[in-house]
């Protein structure tokens, strides 16, 4: 039917044809090398585009014909709006146009006197083109030379030539030369030449002394370059405005630190603190890499927000070997202090939903230093909506974090900051206690503390370290139901038992993604988490086989985690997103078992979204007798995942997706309460629970409210059998704040 509705044919007025669109053929007596990229750069001269075709059809040219009806009705004048186009006809092209298009970017490419035809081909509807290209034999370089040009830039661009790409035998090109000119200028730059472009170099190409199609080709001046042009530029002076107004620029306080001169600084921002992340020098030739370093490394201090440079040239000590800049760095500064507030509404997919509320303080710059606190007090209510015998049961969760960054390294030996060009690692500390009453179960008290250091290498890889990092967490108050729980399971209790972890935390990070024009867009995590090993030098046996530090048994394990994601862009808002995730950890020494809360969960709105919070594995488990305190023990030591997500517009800031998701937990050792069907084996492939859904979201300015609507299609706990059914009666509504992945 949607095929048939589809057909465009019957609506073309008599007398027109609709252009399906051109190809275009090169053809040459002799072998024509990267033939493929010739072609397409050829094709993409092509015009005009033929209407758009999707799985054969071509839905947009549909919706037009169909509002020229008398009455289109509403969702044709809407699907028009959206994704009408009008139609494109055999009349509308221009081949000679093309023709002319074509020779010049042939010509470009070194193929002089070429020749190009067209020839239609055409049906009762229908017509397209076809472009000939009958490709004569390339002019090719037999040298490439420097004409005579002025000191000192003469001595510059010569070692630069020297390193050239442009070889004899290549074929001409004019985009070539036009990346050795950007080439030469970029180089130039770097060697102090402030006011030189690539638009004052020209190429010239002299056949005079070949017979069979080669040329000399020469790199030269343009006539009349400024003098300026080509000298380099030293900077004789850094003036760094510490706290700018542009509103009152008065100057109250100059201090002269490491050959600078910092000005209203002092009392706001310390100049041995601010010094470090400027990497301009006074007495240096100008440099636009440090410009541009130094204009990121304070960007990220977190103190400001408006970093400006400029150059001010001092024409009077301009002479004809150099030319002397002043530089000039203004620094506007956020407000020191800000509060905010968050009014949260939680809702859960094991049924918990209810009110939350978070209020964070932040002062800016506390020790003069760039240094950022950051202090939390959080409060939540929630409330079993549903779900059975449990429905009624709450949870308070009232909580305290501070956090507060150094934008220095903090270490006992000091670190030259050299290294770190990008930008400099920034020292994080950070402490939080965390309070949790579920009625009816449990009281949960617990306590962190970290320190460590993040690094942003360059444009897309981040390095985290956090060599300190203690958790404590100690159950109280827990009710019969509970224990019975425990007590059915040696593995959950074990998980409980030892809540003080001490450990090391490492995270790679490469996020290509932050470049949003490529087509093909990767993002990689990988983190590690060791714990136990240090305290475990300290560690004294308590008379159980178990070892302890300061009385309480600590954990040792390992694990490791790889999320692998890539995005493909088919269009402006238009991509399929897929996610791979594998994590597995490894308990060992005073652990039998991993702790509860480093435990993988499978399912939810982050997860697979058929299945919910915790509802999915270990393995082929399923508790039917016990289904609503099952999310308690759901947990393994393994987890695969994959995802995989088509997402587009629907109308302004309204997105839409279809997706599908695949995963399950598992454990490396057989746990006896699952009967042995939460053990990861060659047979894991069968055990993923698998469902597919659709999903609207509210996309503000980045800032996404997503709401995914997805029902299973393969179910691990049922028998064999039974397990691949798409049932549409188990939906699952997933609430969310972000994209998934």
């Amino acid at each position: 039917m949607l095929l048939q509705s589809c057909a465009v044919n019957k609506y073309i007025p008599e007398g027109k044809r609709l252009y399906t669109g051109a190809t275009v053929a090169v053809k040459s007596d002799s072998v024509i090398e990267n033939k493929d990229n010739l072609e397409a750069v050829l094709e993409e001269a092509l015009r005009p585009e033929p209407n758009s075709k999707f799985l054969g059809m071509r839905a947009g040219l549909h919706y037009y014909y169909k509002v020229q009806k008398e009455n289109p009705g509403f969702i044709n004048r809407f699907l028009y709006k959206k994704f009408g186009e009008e139609p494109v006809y055999q009349s509308d092209v221009k081949p000679y146009e093309v023709e002319e298009i074509l020779l010049n970017r042939m010509e470009n490419r070194g193929f002089f006197y070429s020749d190009v035809n067209s020839e239609f081909e055409e049906t009762e509807k229908t017509a397209s083109l076809q472009y000939t290209v009958r490709a004569s034999s390339p002019y090719r370089i037999a040298s490439y030379k420097l004409d005579s040009l002025p000191q000192p830039i003469y001595s510059e661009i010569k070692k630069i030539v020297a390193e050239a790409k442009l070889s004899k035998g290549m074929r001409f090109d004019l985009s070539n030369m036009k990346q050795e000119r950007e080439r030469i200028d970029r180089n130039l730059k770097e060697k102090g030449y402030y006011n030189f472009n690539n638009s004052f170099l020209i190429f010239e190409a002299d056949t005079n002394q070949y017979d069979k199609k080669r040329f000399d080709l020469f790199l030269r001046l343009k006539k009349e370059v400024p003098e300026k042009a080509i000298v380099p530029y030293k900077i004789s002076k850094i003036n760094v405005y510490g706290r700018y107004d542009a509103q009152d620029s008065t100057v109250a306080d100059v201090t002269r630190f490491n050959e600078k001169n910092y000005i209203n600084s002092s009392d706001f921002f310390k100049p041995k603190y601010l010094d470090q992340f400027i990497t301009m020098e006074e007495g240096q030739l100008y440099s636009p890499e440090d410009s541009r370093n130094t204009a990121r490394r304070l960007s990220t201090i977190g103190a400001y927000k408006f970093v400006n440079i400029q150059y001010k040239e001092k024409d009077s000590l301009l002479s004809d070997s150099l030319g002397i800049l002043e530089a000039n760095i203004f620094l506007s500064p956020l407000n020191k202090r800000a509060i905010r507030a968050e009014l949260q509404a939680v809702s859960k997919s094991n049924n918990f939903a209810g009110p939350g509320l978070a209020l964070t303080y932040s002062n800016r710059n506390l020790f003069k230093g760039g240094e950022t606190l950051n202090t939390t007090a959080s409060f939540g209510y929630e409330v079993q909506v549903g779900g059975g015998g449990n429905s009624g049961n709450t949870s308070i969760d009232l909580g305290l974090k501070s956090e507060l960054i150094f934008p220095r390294v903090i270490f006992p030996i000091k670190i030259n900051t050299d290294f770190f060009k990008y930008s400099i690692p920034k020292t994080k500390t950070g402490v939080s206690i965390n309070y949790l009453s579920r009625t009816q179960l449990y009281t949960l008290l617990s306590g962190t503390a970290q320190f460590g250091y993040i690094w942003q290498a360059n444009k897309f890889v981040t390095h985290e370290i956090i060599p300190i990092s203690i958790n404590y967490t100690k159950p109280s108050n827990t009710t019969p139901e509970f224990d019975a729980i425990l007590d059915e399971n040696p593995f959950l209790k074990r998980s409980f038992d030892q809540q003080f972890i001490s450990g090391l935390n490492y995270s790679f990070t490469y996020n290509g993604m932050v470049d949003a024009t490529k087509t093909n867009q990767f993002f990689v995590n990988a983190t590690l988490d060791v714990a136990g090993n240090s305290v475990s030098l300290f560690g004294k046996e308590n008379g159980t086989g178990k070892k302890e530090v300061l009385g309480l048994e600590y954990a040792q394990y390992a694990k490791v985690d790889v999320d692998f994601r890539y995005h493909f862009k088919l269009g402006k808002e238009q991509l399929i997103a897929t996610r791979l995730f594998g994590g597995y950890g490894y308990a060992y020494g005073n652990s039998d078992v991993i702790p509860y809360v480093k435990q993988y969960y499978s399912g939810g709105p982050y997860s697979v979204r058929a299945f919910r919070i915790r509802s999915l594995g270990p393995g082929t488990y399923s508790d039917e007798n016990n289904p609503e305190n099952n999310y308690f023990d759901q947990t393994g030591n393994i987890r695969l995942e994959a995802n995989i997500e088509y997402r587009f517009p629907i109308i302004s800031f309204l997105k839409g997706a279809v997706f599908a998701d695949a995963g399950n937990i598992w454990n490396s050792k057989a746990n006896p309460t699952y009967d042995g069907k939460d053990k990861f084996t060659s047979n894991f492939i069968n055990e993923l629970g698998m469902g597919a859904g659709v999903g609207l979201r509210v996309d503000v300015q980045g800032f996404v409210i997503r709401f995914d609507f997805a029902a299973p299609f393969h179910d691990p706990s049922l028998s064999e059998g039974n397990r691949l059914d798409f049932n549409v009666k188990e939906t699952v509504f997933n609430f969310g704040i972000g994209y998934p992945f």
